[in-house]
């Protein structure tokens, strides 16, 4: 009898611990498609945004650098255009050259149609994306530290973390697109997006920082150092880094899980939408005319 006790009992702890461990149901077909549509909505209004950083990269320091004026970069750069230094002129001229580069080439590689319909194209796009981020990022080690780029060294030391991450993620993405496994690839590849879009991110943040308190609060315009610029330049890649492995949480679980990421990421949408005004009615904009 207190065998028999003893076996249901064994039992009834299993199937109760079978019910527990059971996974969570499968997400349902409305729930996928809210996720991804929120996903592709902060996709094009972050790539429409960085389109908007590339044209006036173009049409302010491409226009001075045509006429030969290169002096007009130094009234918006602390420490622009500077007679004599060859390399570190060298250096900057290359990097605003990545940015385009990147910013095109990025929005061509994680565009899903271009990968499906041509594969060859997004291969050696990938290429050139991975080759200009990794040389803006030790171009961009190169003049934190050997020019005065602005901010304190806090803010330097989070760029220098910044391509670090660049960095890793890019070589990364290679090992598991070399090694064929191409779902771990695009997890590293998004991931070094996310890193490359850092400086973009800066911005955006700053400029909606500065709309929603109406102004510079938490830092000195006049030296650009205190601690809401600290703050965002941290975040300009730990967050959308942090909200990325939501996502890949999210695409694991269930309904719930993926209708919350998507309301997530809309929510972030919006403010990446009011950074995005506030770079280029702020920023950007006012130096093309």
């Amino acid at each position: 009898m207190q065998s028999s006790i003893t076996t249901q009992t064994a039992v009834a702890g299993r199937l109760d611990d079978s019910r527990t461990a059971t996974p969570s149901a499968a997400p349902s077909r409305a729930a996928v498609a809210a996720l991804r549509a929120a996903a592709a909505f902060w996709f094009v209004v972050t790539v429409l945004g960085q389109l908007a950083m590339a044209a006036y990269v173009v049409g302010f320091y491409g226009r001075a650098a045509m006429k030969g004026e290169f002096e007009t970069w130094n009234k918006v750069l602390p420490k622009g255009y500077t007679a004599g230094d060859t390399l570190g002129n060298l250096n900057l001229s290359l990097h605003l050259v990545f940015v385009v580069v990147i910013v095109i080439s990025g929005a061509l590689q994680l565009t899903p149609a271009v990968r499906r319909l041509w594969p060859r194209f997004h291969h050696w796009n990938g290429r050139l994306y991975l080759a200009s981020a990794l040389l803006m990022s030790l171009g961009g080690l190169y003049m934190v530290w050997t020019r005065n780029t602005g901010g304190d060294v806090l803010q330097h030391l989070s760029t220098s973390i910044n391509a670090l991450l660049i960095i890793g993620f890019g070589l990364m993405a290679v090992r598991e697109a070399m090694a064929r496994r191409l779902d771990r690839h695009r997890r590293w590849a998004l991931r070094f997006f996310l890193a490359v879009s850092g400086v973009w991110f800066f911005r955006v943040g700053l400029m909606f920082w500065i709309l929603v308190n109406q102004g510079p609060v938490g830092f000195d315009p006049q030296t650009f150092r205190g601690p809401a610029l600290t703050i965002i330049a941290f975040g300009q890649y730990l967050f959308p880094l942090a909200l990325l492995e939501l996502y890949f949480r999210a695409q694991r679980a269930g309904s719930r899980q993926h209708f919350a990421m998507a309301g997530g990421l809309v929510a972030m949408t919006a403010v990446t939408a009011v950074g995005v005004f506030g770079a280029s009615m702020i920023m950007w904009l006012p130096r093309l005319q």
